[in-house]
């Protein structure tokens, strides 16, 4: 006879936490978040940790037995919130904007409680159909035709990956089957990108044997946008040495400073090449969401595919990239493979989502996106971007008023490229005057400016280098920046401009 009571002590012991527990420390723990969000300007947006400082606090084995929850989150307060980098701060202007929005949050905790996987369809027909409902609706927002197939990996570094596998494949080289060593007949595989192109290309082209010397950097204006006449001369040279051009990568908002490429040229030369495009619009795709931006959309429906993250630009936290493809087909031929413990009985009309990339288990990244269109609307979703765009407006005229700071780059929707150069110093470059001096000593200039900028705690950007000048960017995306973050900005960037260039000038010049 089992022993009942014996039974529900086991099961007290086994098992998860008690649900009462749950309940207690998720309402806390939603405290904590609504409290963190609201009050986040009381944190430094970088953190001021130094290497090793977290892991040495931590304990080198896990614990014997099990810690309460208030243990834990002593710990993370203590050790864990110092070493975070803020990207939810509204002083956040580096590198590209990451904000998480509430109903982005709550929908990653319901991802985490029903716990999907939907590498097939009917391991999670809700996954499958929402994310293809989501994808849908945010097509025929940025305006792509409802002939691209969506799909959503986690970062664009992966949805180019596909793009270029893609792109492969449409050769019908066998080189799925086959693969690309020892096969005599392959010439080298050509693939076309910018000089301020995102170094997920040559990365995705190392993963797939294309190697990296088989990337061609197409040269770029002075807009640092894709030249087509030096990407048919790259082309033209690649074909008379018996390589094999397959593919082009084009950018709509380059990493550096969010050029647009010449897609309509780019288009038409990739026709004539029997090439394939593919345009990375990681970062400004979100923009075309705006109806006054619908220009930047030119080209865009005729690519082959596309990539556009909603993680950047659209609240949505971290991580979310959709990528479309005209070719479905050739995407699923690319990776398809399907072993006797896949095989179901759903037939055509299911689409199982496993066969279109590398990875088998899938997490329902789609409801976040689900969440937040739905929140705030097509409306609300407009007013915010636009709202992003028009504080970088507004900050590049402060730039442009300025005698001391100047634009590097055009201002296409939300970020600012700029540096610090003194009016006496601009006049002596203007004359000619120990010119190559002068710009060593602005780049180290504007790179000491950056620093004692991000080390205020209260703002926090971050660098390109453009024609070889050190230059300063500021991002502006994030759901919580107001005019008065980017004029805190501003008025801290003039100060320590002004302190840093007194102490260093007699140094250098």
């Amino acid at each position: 006879m089992v022993n009942k009571k014996a039974t529900e002590l086991k099961e007290q012991k086994l098992g998860d936490i008690d649900v009462k527990l749950f309940k207690k420390h998720g309402y806390e723990l939603i405290d904590w978040i609504a409290e963190y969000l609201s009050n986040i300007e009381k944190y430094p947006v970088l953190s001021q940790v130094k290497p090793g400082d977290i892991k040495n606090n931590l304990p080198k084995s896990p614990p014997e037995k099990g810690e309460s929850m208030e243990k834990i989150m002593e710990d993370f307060n203590k050790y864990i919130v110092p070493g975070l980098t803020h990207w939810n701060h509204p002083g956040y202007f580096a590198y590209f904007s990451c904000t998480s929005s509430y109903p982005g949050i709550l929908a990653e905790l319901l991802t985490a409680g029903i716990n999907q996987q939907g590498m097939l369809w009917r391991t999670s027909p809700a996954l499958t159909e929402v994310e293809e409902v989501t994808l849908a609706w945010l097509r025929e927002l940025i305006g792509l035709k409802d002939d691209f197939f969506g799909i959503i990996y986690d970062t664009a570094s992966i949805s180019t990956l596909h793009a270029i596998a893609t792109a492969r494949e449409a050769l019908n080289l066998k080189i799925k089957e086959e693969g690309m060593i020892n096969k005599k007949e392959l010439m080298p595989l050509k693939l076309y990108t910018s000089e301020q192109t995102h170094s997920s290309i040559e990365k995705a082209a190392i993963t797939l044997g294309i190697g990296q010397k088989n990337v061609r950097k197409v040269a770029v204006d002075d807009a640092f946008q894709m030249d087509p006449k030096a990407l048919i001369n790259c082309i033209e040279e690649d074909i008379k040495s018996d390589c094999i051009p397959f593919c082009v990568v084009a950018t709509a908002g380059t990493t550096s400073t969010t050029s647009i490429d010449p897609i309509p040229e780019i288009a038409e030369i990739c026709k004539k090449y029997k090439l394939w495009l593919h345009l990375d619009a990681a970062y400004l795709g979100i923009a075309a969401i705006v109806p006054e931006m619908k220009h930047i959309t030119v080209g865009w429906n005729e690519v082959d595919s596309f990539v556009v993250n909603p993680h950047k630009g659209l609240f949505t936290p971290m991580d979310l990239s959709a990528f479309y493809c005209k070719k479905p087909e050739l995407l699923k031929k690319a990776f398809s493979l399907v072993p006797e413990y896949l095989k179901t009985d759903t037939g055509d009309e299911a689409k199982n989502l496993y066969d279109y990339g590398i990875q088998l288990g899938r997490r329902f990244r789609a409801l976040k996106l689900w969440f937040i269109m739905r929140t705030f609307g097509k409306e609300g979703l407009i007013n915010r971007i636009r709202e992003t765009i028009n504080l970088a407006k507004t900050f590049a005229k402060w730039v442009e008023e300025s005698e001391k700071f100047y634009i590097l780059a055009p201002v296409t929707t939300s970020l600012v490229c700029f540096r610090y150069l003194p009016k006496d110093l601009k006049e002596k470059i203007e004359r000619n005057e120990n010119v190559e001096a002068i710009e060593e000593y602005l780049n180290k200039l504007n790179e000491e400016i950056m620093n004692a900028v991000n080390a205020t705690g209260k703002v926090f950007i971050s660098h390109t280098k453009l024609h070889g000048r050190f230059t300063l960017r500021l991002a502006i995306a994030n759901l919580r920046t107001t005019e008065r973050h980017i004029k805190d900005a501003w008025e801290t960037l003039n100060q320590l401009a002004l302190k840093i260039d007194k102490e260093l000038r007699s140094t250098f010049i």
